[in-house]
């Protein structure tokens, strides 16, 4: 029994580096697109809550680009420390910004989707860009974004950023919830017009005017706390053109400080990846460790044909993982040996993300409690 489930998990890996293999090539860098003077005005998003140490470095690196017909609109989303001020004073100094205060959040809303689509309203470019308050821009990623965007006459697209991490621990925990988040959303999807699985990050969403109205923008998706990614899969949804590339180079952000912050940020989108649905956090979280833990422990197995479908089984993890790692990080392999250590870790946040939206009654995030009654009627 325990040599099929294992060979059965062999199996299973070796048909996801297949795809992985695929997927890999179809995912494109920005880097050597040659840049474009002008596609008309680009109209930068930026929603900002208690944002006060990172927005100020994200914009200043924003304004050095060198593809000029650009606005900047900054919306203070209730926001408690000096992100509002920053905002004024930064609007002061370049009249391409634009600042929004809000200061009340309508029912039935998420503050950061409010906050975007208070933006898109206040813009006027036909390109709109939705990114987050401590993005870093390399000089030229407008306007290569703004030429690849015309150039494959498309209506969405997004690009994947360096996650900047600190200590080795954290680099390999963001290896895994990539190679995660691969494997179960196949990001590559997103470039197959004939796929319907589409693809959204937070730190660079680009989308035509147009489209962006045609399917009700951020009010569609005003309670999914996984705005970003929902805004690409409304993209799909509707027939409209996306594509997905990598700007490792020219788009970089620190996700979280620390691995105990990395946990904890994983409340807010886990539970609503898996639908609000308890039984499929405990499938989940049971498919997670059979899949990626167990051989991990059955190598050590008194039977050596246990031993050696556990290698096996062990082999085709890596052959997933380090190629999607080396795609999508800037990371040395080397973080490969934290792989046990992080399967136990991300079954710990997502077990603990569903317990506390029990618990709480709904997601508690910058200081806002969101209902989960309410999140999940927008589901249906």
């Amino acid at each position: 029994m325990l040599f099929t489930l294992l060979l059965l998990v062999t199996l299973f890996w070796i048909f996801i580096a297949i795809d992985t293999y695929r997927g890999i090539r179809e995912l494109p860098k920005l880097e050597p697109e040659p840049p474009t003077a002008s596609c008309g005005l680009v109209s930068i998003i930026v929603p900002a809550r208690n944002e006060a140490h990172t927005i100020e470095k994200s914009i200043r690196s924003q304004l050095q680009q060198t593809y000029k017909p650009i606005e900047w609109i900054l919306v203070n989303d209730r926001s408690t420390d000096g992100t509002g001020e920053i905002m004024e004073n930064l609007a002061k100094s370049d009249s391409r910004i634009h600042v929004q205060h809000v200061s009340s959040l309508p029912k039935g809303w998420l503050g950061k989707n409010y906050a975007l689509h208070k933006g898109a309203e206040l813009s006027a470019g036909n390109l709109l860009v939705f990114t987050d308050a401590d993005i870093l821009y390399e000089p030229d990623l407008i306007a290569k974004a703004a030429a690849y965007f015309t150039r494959n006459s498309l209506d969405h697209l997004t690009i994947s950023p360096n996650l900047q991490a600190r200590s080795f621990m954290l680099k390999g925990f963001i290896s895994f919830f990539l190679f995660g988040f691969s494997y179960y959303k196949r990001p590559w999807n997103a470039n197959r017009d004939h796929k319907k699985g589409g693809m959204g990050i937070g730190a660079f969403n680009m989308i035509s005017r147009t489209s962006y109205q045609k399917m009700d923008g951020h009010q569609s998706i005003r309670m999914r706390p996984d705005d970003d990614l929902q805004l690409g899969i409304l993209v799909k949804k509707h027939g409209f053109k996306q594509r997905m590339v990598t700007a490792i180079t020219m788009l970089k952000v620190e996700w979280y400080p620390t691995v105990a912050e990395a946990v904890k940020g994983l409340e807010k989108n886990t539970f609503a990846g898996l639908h609000y649905s308890y039984l499929l956090v405990a499938g989940a979280a049971a498919g997670v460790f059979i899949s990626q833990f167990l051989p991990f422990i059955t190598l050590f197995h008194s039977e050596a044909a246990i031993r050696l479908i556990s290698a096996a089984a062990i082999c085709a993890l890596a052959v997933v993982y380090l190629p999607l790692t080396r795609r999508l990080t800037s990371y040395s392999s080397w973080h490969v040996i934290l792989f046990p250590l992080s399967v136990c870790l991300f079954i710990f946040a997502i077990c603990r993300a569903s317990f506390l939206t029990l618990k709480r009654g709904g997601i508690q995030w910058r200081g806002t409690t969101y209902s989960l009654k309410e999140m999940k009627k927008q589901m249906k």
